[in-house]
């Protein structure tokens, strides 16, 4: 059997295609998906009959549940007879219930027919006179999500029905602008009815006027300061730096020279973690995301990649190494997920490793190297389970280095080294990290010399003047005052 679908256009009855008016006037099995409309409004007066899925509304919670209702039921129903279906403004804007019947309609032997009808955007660009060549967006207020907002272009976002779906596009609206950003109420618009209001966005939710014919009108930001927020903007501003008539430091940049950069900045977010000061993380973490940035436009600059390369490899491979999370893999714990990262790491790589010990970059700072070394080793067995037997390696390193050292050798170097390596196998056993231990320690030196010098400094008198037992004394204090 056969669905026909058609469009009761964006306003009253005088802008209704002749066709269209044609069908509803002779079909005897007429669906709306709402009667809410201007048209109907009047076909009503002229005795058209009709059924309507007004109700079904009040009977879910969620639109996609009304939406496979509404399909399911006329599926169901042209499967006996021929049936119309209408729906406001053009069937193929902005209606769910619609492709949802073009996508079941052939597996159930329902031909699905699309017939005219005028759309609410040619209503709604007349009534706001707005040319939408410049750059359109038309999203769907009930799932709304922020990540697919273009700031730049003209925005609508249509089936904003009542006072909760436009609580819900405010406030993803209010994650990007400003709350005070000015965005037009549109109500029927091409119709008699129609009213356009113009309101601050945090007061979207406040008019108790919107309906079925409603759209939210966002128009284009051009204030650089809101579009601070936006990625295309940060990756706009950095082409500039490095542009003709850009900075002349971030032109005469390469992927060498940035390397210091990078390692600084990362130490630097590793402090403001520390210190869990959030003002401090958001800085640091921004300029670790500059030197990505800077890399990424050399890159395309020199025509071998881009920032999408990037991304698309990062999306890539975070799928590939989580398919208990993006496929059907099963995990225990975190354990069973680090392995499994590990084994599809080693299989993408695609080459064979002579050594276990492969794989551990030569960059790591040293402790780091010394405890990944061990982590490896400790894998295949090459561990101690008890700590006594760690002990009395520290000891025999220690004992080996005073040795070396009461002769001045220039073993002393390797020794002391050796000491350090069986400290980080201490450090392994008690599960902590040797990195994070020595920085609190240096952080703890920093606070408590720093008491000294003020001491110091009230005293009036320089270092000189005082001995190392008065010094001592003065760290003392500080230790006790918790520094």
């Amino acid at each position: 059997m056969k669905i026909t679908i058609i469009g009761l256009g964006a306003g009253d009855l005088d802008q209704l295609p002749l066709g269209v008016y044609k069908i509803l006037k002779s079909t005897e099995h007429l669906y709306l998906r709402t009667k809410e409309h201007p048209v109907m409004q009047e076909l009503e007066k002229a005795g058209l009959a009709y059924q309507s899925f007004d109700d079904t509304y009040e009977s879910h919670d969620r639109f996609e549940d009304v939406y496979e209702e509404i399909c399911e039921t006329l599926l169901r129903e042209a499967e006996q007879k021929k049936i119309v279906y209408a729906v406001p403004g053009h069937p193929l804007v902005a209606e769910k219930t619609v492709q949802l019947l073009l996508e079941r309609g052939a597996k159930n032997g329902v031909e699905v027919e699309i017939k005219g009808g005028q759309s609410f955007l040619d209503a709604l660009f007349q009534a706001l006179k707005v040319d939408p060549v410049e750059g359109f967006q038309l999203l769907d207020g009930t799932s709304l999500r922020k990540d697919e907002i273009i700031l730049k272009h003209h925005i609508v976002i249509g089936q904003v029905y009542d006072q909760f779906v436009a609580s819900e596009v405010k406030l993803s609206l209010m994650d990007r602008l400003p709350y005070d950003y000015k965005v037009f109420i549109v109500t029927a618009a091409g119709s008699k009815e129609e009213v356009i209001k113009e309101v601050p966005l945090f007061e979207l939710d406040h008019h108790m006027s919107l309906n079925n014919l409603t759209s939210v009108y966002v128009p284009p930001v051009n204030d650089d300061t809101i579009l601070y927020k936006q990625f295309e903007k940060l990756r706009e501003i950095i082409a500039v730096l490095r542009g003709p008539n850009g900075c002349p430091w971030d032109q005469k940049q390469t992927h060498s020279s940035l390397k210091k950069y990078l390692i600084e900045e990362a130490y630097e977010l590793i402090e403001a973690i520390d210190e869990d000061h959030i003002d401090h993380m958001i800085e640091e973490l921004g300029d670790v995301l500059l030197q990505v940035m800077l890399h990424a436009q050399i890159g395309e600059d020199e025509g071998f990649f881009s920032i999408e390369d990037i991304i698309q490899g990062l999306s890539e491979k975070m799928i590939r190494r989580h398919p208990h999370v993006f496929s059907t893999a099963k995990v225990k714990d975190v354990e069973d997920v680090l392995q499994n990262w590990q084994s599809i790491k080693q299989e993408e790589k695609g080459e064979e490793r002579t050594s276990l010990l492969d794989g551990i970059p030569a960059s790591y700072p040293q402790l780091m190297r010394a405890e990944t070394l061990q982590k490896k080793a400790a894998k295949v067995g090459f561990d101690w389970e008890e700590i006594n037997p760690i002990w009395d390696k520290v000891h025999e390193e220690i004992k080996e280095f005073q040795i070396e050292a009461e002769n001045n050798s220039e073993e002393m170097i390797t020794e002391f080294g050796d000491i350090l390596f069986a400290f980080v196998n201490i450090a392994r056993y008690y599960q902590i990290n040797p990195e994070e231990a020595l920085s609190r320690t240096n952080k703890k030196f920093l606070n408590r010399f720093s008491y000294i010098e003020e001491k110091v400094n009230q005293s009036g008198n320089d270092f000189s003047a005082f001995t190392l037992e008065e010094l001592d004394l003065f760290w003392n204090e500080a230790k006790k005052k918790g520094y």
